[in-house]
């Protein structure tokens, strides 16, 4: 990993460990194993002040562009599950994928394990839109 861990800003932190106690209930065992390994991860994760995060880490609201080993790439906007549009490529946190790659940044590789299988995926892009997070508002 590009920073050694995965890097989080210390509200959208709080925001996830309140988003993961609300998922615990989810009855698909994909979400529930993403959420568990998402959960293990952040347990070293590199939590910073808002002006200390690095661009090209994947944040809420982040743009990101992913690209797998198998060929096909995969753009999307991540989002708090109560944005989730997936005809806009607004995609929740709490999916497998958005589990995957949050704290990652541009360049990073990392291996998820998603309904289809465990997949090597690379984090190609990473653009910020809209930093702020209210960690009030979690749904």
């Amino acid at each position: 990993m590009k920073y050694g861990g995965l890097i989080i800003e210390k509200k959208e932190y709080v925001l996830l460990k309140k988003l993961m106690n609300l998922s615990g209930y989810h009855k698909d065992i994909t979400y529930k194993k993403s959420i568990a390994k998402l959960h293990e991860e952040l347990k070293t994760a590199i939590v910073k002040d808002e002006r200390d995060m690095p661009t090209d880490v994947i944040r809420f609201n982040s743009i990101v562009t992913i690209a797998a080993e198998e060929g096909w790439q995969k753009n999307f906007q991540l989002v708090k599950p109560s944005d989730s549009d997936l005809k806009n490529n607004k995609l929740s946190i709490l999916t497998p994928m958005g589990t995957a790659v949050i704290g990652y940044a541009k360049g990073d590789k990392l291996l998820w394990e998603f309904p289809s299988g465990e997949k090597t995926l690379t984090v190609a892009n990473v653009e910020q839109k809209n930093n702020y997070i209210d960690v009030n508002t979690v749904l």
